[in-house]
């Protein structure tokens, strides 16, 4: 079990932003297409690195996996503009509303799909996503390597849009007592409602939690598909607008 929360983003306590993990990583997806070929990509970055560095993984990644010079300018423009938004946040105070928000798992990777659900804690900021994907592909008996990895994108990436949102609210909560004084009640924000609603579920300890009672509607599912159903798949989602 992790840590209890230590703060509680109130608008009289406000924290500032930053997602509720050990480690403050932005999460960047590029998903680039230059004279009909196609490149995606998932990954973590350090806000506090260099833009050096940025320019450097460009240049290496189009090396290493061969690709058209030109895709260079472009891997390196979309990393910048990510990292320019998430720095926008940064310093800013941030509303964490309800204790626990659900985080929701749906994704294919390669041949494995997994569809999961579970709450996370805003105000515990030890959590971990990386070794909550390494313990679920252990307990799940996931052998691919780009699952895991996968996972923690996705909880990273939904961790980061209820962040923004956090900080929206607390802006907004401001707002609204400036032009009504007195006013201490905080409109509901798509932070809080979504888990107060499925916290009934769950119990209340812990930073990532699934009551056992619902563990079988609400556990993890884990499916293989065929190499002729993925060639189908991914024959669709290119036909698909981007």
């Amino acid at each position: 079990m992790m840590k209890p929360p230590s703060a509680s983003g109130s608008p009289k306590n406000p924290v500032k932003f930053r997602l509720p993990t050990a480690e403050n990583l932005v999460p960047i997806r590029l998903d680039i297409e230059i004279d009909g070929k196609r490149f995606k990509d998932a990954f973590t970055w350090n806000a506090s690195d260099p833009d050096s560095e940025v320019f450097a993984f460009a240049r290496r990644t189009v090396k290493d996996l061969k690709l058209p010079t030109a895709f260079a300018t472009q891997i390196a423009q979309s990393i910048q503009s990510q990292l320019i938004e998430f720095r926008s946040y940064e310093g800013q105070d941030m509303h964490t509303g309800e204790k626990v928000v659900p985080i929701k798992l749906d994704l294919r990777v390669n041949q494995t799909v997994i569809k999961d659900q579970f709450l996370w804690d805003m105000n515990n900021f030890e959590g971990d996503p990386e070794e909550f994907a390494r313990t679920f592909c252990e307990d799940m008996k996931i052998e691919d390597p780009e699952v895991g990895p996968a996972i923690a994108i996705a909880i990273r990436e939904q961790l980061y849009e209820i962040a923004k949102q956090g900080v929206a609210s607390m802006r907004e909560s401001r707002t609204n007592k400036k032009g009504r004084k007195g006013m201490e009640h905080l409109s509901a924000s798509k932070v809080g409602s979504p888990a107060l609603d499925l916290g009934k579920l769950f119990d209340p300890e812990g930073s990532i939690q699934r009551k056992m009672s619902e563990r079988d509607a609400y556990g993890p599912v884990v499916s293989q598909l065929s190499k002729e159903e993925v060639d189908a798949l991914e024959a669709r989602e290119e036909r698909l607008p981007r």
